[in-house]
């Protein structure tokens, strides 16, 4: 018996190295890849990277290697891409290699390639230009959306008043206001602030993008294959995007329950009517899953984005209280103390628009992963079809070679030496090339008129002095999460 034990236990040992042999082939024999710290079997580049702050992962790692190398999540691997000229040259000069999609497993369980954002090839062709007519079509970057806008800070600023003064937690403030505006596309309404159904699904919307970002998420993305079988934290984000994907099925639902298509209401009716037009096709991509995470995608992307930016902005300016006040210097010569800001008043403040701008470049986020859509020849390099690429927007925003002080808070970068607003190529927070965000125009049009309408009818007073705010993001991955913080907004 003890003979048997032992060659059991011999070819165990056997069938061990011969995996770890078999992987150490596959990974060395993968095209002419960028070079990279040396991986170890199955675990790949474990040790260099860390997952609570990947960015400075690959900050040190491009120190050593230049602006193009290869790290490995487990046995895949990543080329990743640093500043401003390399991911250009990707996204833009090389546009339609780069357009794929990378593999996030943690995202990929519950979507599995539909919904604009995850899908790739014809499905995510078909789907982005039906997503980018129907945006457009309901006003996306036209007068009719700035309206909407309007009205929704409107609602905004009442809860504002309301608060008289008292700290308050800014972060369910600001997202139930600009989901209602994404909310009034998609859903054809906006919610009540006290709906308890609007504030679950808040809830569940920034408990997803936490999780989206903690270190066990970017553990689960590098080691799918063993941890999808494993219980434990990682396996949280699945379970929220699954409700959340509950929730807009019973929305689709409703619309379902009164649907005209002579008169489409919103987003969902506008996707109905396709669903309807091509039933009889062999094959589509209008199907209720598509619809479902198309959906999910645009409520995520339009939320996430620019809340979070508001959130961190309002951070950034008790930091520098001397930003603010001549936000509302410009404010008072420009726009008055009653008016309500309009985006045509975008041109005349040169200020404002640079400290938006600079505020969206300081909170850099990584950005999402690429891939190739084909075998790519990139600097001498040679990149397999299908073979992820980071390109780090980050980088590209703190790229020395075209922001003077890439660490620092530093409005100057986006004005000239008069003070009028200075554009700059490297200012890329909505990415580039064929993957660049859907919604950035109308991204940029609530920007301007969320921190104007605020910062009109009040003062942001920290509860604690300016030289002790922490800027320093609690958790850094695909985006950058704030500190926590109390503020106090003191109608002026």
């Amino acid at each position: 018996m003890e003979l048997e034990g032992a060659f059991t236990i011999f070819l165990e040992l056997c069938l061990f190295f011969l995996l770890i042999f078999t992987a150490w082939v596959q990974i060395n024999k993968k095209g002419n890849l960028p070079p990279g710290p040396t991986p170890l079997p199955f675990l790949g580049n474990v040790l260099q990277l860390h997952a609570g702050n990947i960015s400075q992962s690959f900050t040190k790692l491009r120190v050593k290697y230049g602006p193009v190398f290869t790290v490995y999540m487990g046995s895949r691997p990543v080329v990743v891409l640093c500043g401003h000229e390399a991911v250009k040259e990707a996204l833009v000069g090389q546009a339609d290699e780069f357009s794929g999609r990378g593999k996030m497993a943690s995202l990929e369980r519950s979507f599995q390639g539909h919904g604009v954002v995850l899908a790739n090839g014809e499905r995510w062709r078909i789907l982005r230009s039906f997503c980018l007519t129907i945006l457009r079509d309901f006003g996306m970057g036209r007068r009719s959306i700035e309206k909407r806008i309007q009205e929704e800070i409107s609602f905004l600023l009442e809860e504002f008043h309301k608060a008289n003064g008292a700290p308050i937690k800014p972060t369910f403030f600001l997202s139930r206001s600009v989901c209602n505006v994404i909310s009034s596309i998609l859903f054809g309404s906006r919610f009540d602030y006290e709906d308890k159904q609007f504030l679950k699904l808040l809830q569940m919307i920034n408990e997803r993008f936490t999780e989206m970002n903690s270190p066990w998420t970017q553990l689960y993305d590098m080691y799918s294959g063993i941890m999808q079988y494993l219980p434990g934290r990682h396996n949280r984000i699945y379970y929220l995007i699954e409700e959340l994907k509950d929730f807009i099925a019973s929305r689709v639902k409703i619309n379902e329950a009164s649907f005209d298509p002579e008169n489409p209401q919103d987003f969902i009716d506008c996707f109905l009517i396709k669903m309807h037009q091509e039933k009889n096709k062999a094959y589509t991509e209008f199907n209720l899953k598509n619809l479902i995470i198309t959906t999910l995608n645009l409520l995520f992307a339009a939320t996430d984005s620019v809340s979070g930016t508001l959130y961190y902005g309002f951070l950034l300016l008790m930091k520098h209280p001397e930003v603010e006040a001549k936000i509302c210097e410009e404010i008072n010569h420009v726009i008055g103390p009653h008016r309500v800001p309009s985006v045509d008043d975008r041109v005349k403040m040169p200020y404002t628009d640079a400290v938006i701008h600079e505020i969206q470049r300081v909170i850099a986020p990584l950005g999402y992963p690429h891939s190739v859509t084909r075998d790519t020849h990139f600097r001498g390099y040679l990149l397999p079809k299908g073979t992820d690429v980071f390109p780090l927007l980050g980088s590209v925003l703190k790229d020395p070679k075209y922001f003077r002080y890439p660490d620092a808070f530093y409005p100057q970068h986006f004005l000239d030496e008069q003070g009028h607003f200075k554009k700059n190529e490297a200012f890329v927070p909505f990415s580039s090339g064929k993957r660049i965000c859907l919604g950035e125009a109308m991204a940029r049009m609530e920007l301007f008129l969320y921190f104007t309408s605020i910062l009109q009818n009040f003062s942001l007073r920290p509860l604690v002095p300016p030289a002790d705010i922490d800027i320093t993001p609690k958790i850094s991955g695909f985006g950058n999460i704030p500190p926590t913080y109390e503020l106090c907004l003191v109608a002026r």
